[in-house]
């Protein structure tokens, strides 16, 4: 395990099983040399225990690697390789789905704008939106989009929604997309919520954002991959796009003169959509479960297909 905490997880889940805590840091004490093990909690790529790449792990004896965070493509594919690879998808689905709604109640509603800091011209007079009767255009509809999906229609909202599969929706109020122009069309509010692999890089690219509705609000908290973002510089620019608020850019950090940090038309975060006092035990509960199906033979949930990066 990388981290006491993935280790105590994992005493809880499988009491009989042995738990070798890896240090977080290098610093924090040194890697054994004969270190074995079925199952690897693995906390990112760079850890040194992972410099080895995968011949260090067939040394381990690993069969099993989980990762506490979603999606792959951040990760070199020669350690993924040859062996069942787990992540916590949908852990975060919850904060995330509250971000997404957050970012659409302040674009309809101009936060901050509208708070004041000083007496205003006129008292009683606004030109705000609302959400009620929008629709929403969802671009993946795993657990995060599922998540956001339920939110929007509390908040009467239509929602269309593409997906990798067709298989229909769990709530038949969503309305199953098969063409990106279709949704596009449409969507007052569209939600990246879909994988960085090569297939949605540049899902958004200066095509795609020239046939999207025009004052189209943007909101992206999957990859920054999938926005072609000097095509969404034109697009602000030019009025097609009236806000895009983005928690996940291209590269991360931006470099400290980048144009998103002072566009009008951009709300930036730095990546937080997930943050949340329950996320690191969400984490450790997503892979403390898989453990107990990995010990008494089930299927294990999460499996990341490699070839597909998702």
């Amino acid at each position: 395990m990388m981290g006491d905490q993935a280790a105590e997880a994992a005493r809880a889940a499988v009491p009989d099983a042995e738990i070798v805590a890896v240090p977080w840091e290098i610093e924090d004490g040194p890697l054994p040399d004969d270190l074995k093990g079925e199952v690897l909690y693995a906390a990112w790529h760079s850890h040194p225990l992972l410099a080895g790449g995968t011949d260090r792990l067939d040394e381990m004896g690993v069969k099993w690697m989980h990762l506490p965070g979603t999606g792959i493509d951040a990760w070199p594919r020669s350690l993924l390789e040859g062996r069942t690879v787990t992540c916590a998808r949908g852990v975060g689905a919850i904060p995330i789905a509250e971000f997404v709604l957050a970012s659409m109640l302040a674009f309809e509603k101009q936060f901050p704008k509208t708070w004041l800091s000083a007496p205003p011209e006129h008292w009683n007079l606004a030109q705000l939106g609302e959400l009620a009767g929008q629709t929403l255009g969802l671009v993946g509809l795993g657990g995060i989009g599922m998540a956001i999906a339920t939110r929007a229609l509390a908040f009467e909202m239509t929602v269309r929604a593409m997906r990798r599969t067709t298989t229909p929706p769990d709530d038949a109020r969503i309305e199953l997309v098969s063409e990106l122009d279709d949704l596009l069309a449409t969507a007052d509010h569209l939600v990246l919520a879909a994988p960085g692999t090569a297939a949605t890089k540049h899902l958004l690219d200066a095509d795609a954002l020239a046939k999207v509705k025009p004052g189209v609000h943007i909101v992206n908290i999957a990859r920054g991959s999938l926005i072609d973002q000097d095509a969404l510089l034109a697009a602000l620019d030019d009025g097609r796009v009236a806000v895009a608020s983005l928690d996940t850019v291209d590269p991360e950090p931006l470099p400290e003169d980048h144009w998103m940090y002072s566009h009008p038309g951009v709300r930036l975060s730095a990546h937080v959509s997930w943050a949340s006092p329950r996320a690191t035990g969400r984490m450790f509960e997503s892979f403390a479960s898989n453990l107990r199906r990995f010990v008494d033979g089930e299927p294990l949930v999460g499996v990341i297909d490699v070839d597909e990066g998702y």
